[in-house]
């Protein structure tokens, strides 16, 4: 009982420090570690060693993953490819459909693209857009963050669920698989959420009619639709293939080609062929794009934060699998059924809803739980990564006031705060729990 306690009390260090002190959650995540170590009574030696090695496991495991996603959605994001595929979708669906064709953009240019940069290249399409429909931009601009938001916390290569899978030893081409299946009920859910509450608040898109000529022409400089699509469909084909390859049933058979296609489809090669394929995104391919300062320089900026906050996760983690703390929760846990399937679903939730980034809440959750997967039911490779997918439902709850994200939805759509919480708020909320409704009848069948 008293580890248990020691074991919630750094819980709450972690959510407190990280929200209320507004503390980095690398520091937040290390002091933890240190904490729950000297408080449980572990060896100084041992707590430093574990740190160590977790630190250093995770990262080496899955720092280069999370490098290559962001390089290939900064070049998405710079060359104009990710407004190609907002234009195609647009497009496929009909501008008649706006609320669907909003949804289906976010989701797709969130899977390379971070869901707050994805809105700011979305965002005035979508205006004009609704403008042109005579709809209230509460319910598009809904419907195009909730997109975002269920691609950024359920489909790899998002870095969230790729630290996640990292943690947790979990196949990314199950993953993939299930997070994908997962995403498109929860997708269905929330566009239909974001036309009734578009219904319900309007604002007006406020937008002059100058403004909407000025969205329709396309930039001709611009990739094809084709070459803005590899770079996302090829890495992401290549590790659902090599899953397949490592069934059991052994589908390619015991030959040559099962091997290359284990090696094409490690995610880090799979990745990096995806980077190679983004170079000939731009029109013009210049050196300076790879430099320090260029777009490659600015995508590590943005991924050594990741990386750092997924290794310190790693190493908390790491403390928590040496101490007896799996076998305590077992004793309360085990045959507790769904209460297994929900526990991590309501960890990510409370540490979302307390520090507001999806992404620390993922690698906090993935870390916390890594030593009770058997214990929880997670005991195959499926449910494994049956648990990645999840996490990530649960760190979609709740998006508020303490989430960049919230503020980056309502100011550029010109939402105040309460018709945030009513739409934003609880848009996050439903999208959590349908994925998890989708997950729970899954379960059934896996």
């Amino acid at each position: 009982m008293e580890t248990i306690l020691i074991f919630l009390f750094s819980i709450s260090f972690i959510v407190i420090t990280s929200s209320k002190f507004k503390i980095h959650p690398f520091l937040s995540l290390i002091l933890a570690a240190f904490l729950f170590g000297m408080l449980s009574g572990m060896p100084p030696e041992e707590i430093i060693e574990n740190i160590n090695s977790g630190f250093g496991g995770t990262i080496g495991s899955i720092g280069i993953i999370i490098v290559a996603g962001i390089i290939i959605g900064a070049f998405l994001e710079n060359s104009g490819g990710a407004q190609v595929l907002a234009n195609f979708v647009l497009k496929m669906v009909g501008a008649k459909r706006v609320h669907a064709v909003m949804g289906i953009m976010g989701w797709i240019v969130s899977i390379p693209v971070f869901a707050d940069s994805g809105f700011v290249i979305l965002s005035s399409l979508n205006r004009a857009l609704t403008k042109k429909a005579g709809l209230s931009i509460v319910g598009t601009a809904i419907a195009l963050s909730l997109g975002l938001i269920i691609s950024h916390t359920l489909i790899p290569p998002t870095p969230g669920p790729i630290a996640a899978a990292g943690i947790l030893g979990a196949d990314l081409g199950r993953v993939m698989l299930i997070g994908i299946c997962t995403s498109i009920f929860t997708l269905i859910i929330a566009i239909i959420f974001a036309k009734y509450i578009g219904k319900r608040i309007y604002v007006d898109p406020n937008i002059s009619e100058n403004e909407i000529q000025e969205q329709t022409p396309e930039n001709n400089r611009q990739p094809s639709v084709i070459k803005s699509f590899l770079p996302i469909l090829v890495p992401i084909i290549l590790i659902i293939l090599r899953s397949i390859a490592d069934f059991p049933t052994h589908p390619f058979g015991e030959t040559q080609l099962k091997n290359f296609i284990s090696f094409i489809g490690n995610p880090v090669t799979a990745l990096f062929i995806g980077i190679f394929i983004a170079l000939f995104l731009p029109e013009k391919f210049d050196k300076k794009m790879l430099s320090t300062t260029g777009w490659v320089g600015s995508a590590l900026k943005s991924a050594s934060t990741i990386i750092l906050i997924t290794g310190a996760g790693g190493a908390f983690g790491k403390v928590l699998q040496t101490s007896d703390i799996a076998s305590l929760f077992g004793d309360n846990i085990q045959g507790a059924g769904l209460l297994g399937l929900w526990f991590p679903f309501i960890i990510a939730a409370a540490i979302k809803t307390a520090q507001g980034s999806s992404t620390v809440a993922m690698i906090t959750t993935a870390s916390i739980i890594t030593p009770l997967l058997s214990t929880l039911g997670f005991d195959t490779e499926t449910l494994k990564a049956m648990a990645v997918i999840i996490i990530g439902a649960g760190s979609s709850v709740v998006s508020h006031a303490n989430d960049s994200f919230f503020w980056v939805v309502t100011q550029m759509s010109g939402i105040n705060l309460n018709q945030g919480y009513w739409s934003q708020t609880l848009g996050c909320a439903i999208v959590g729990f349908s994925s998890m409704i989708f997950l729970t009848i899954l379960s059934l069948f896996l």
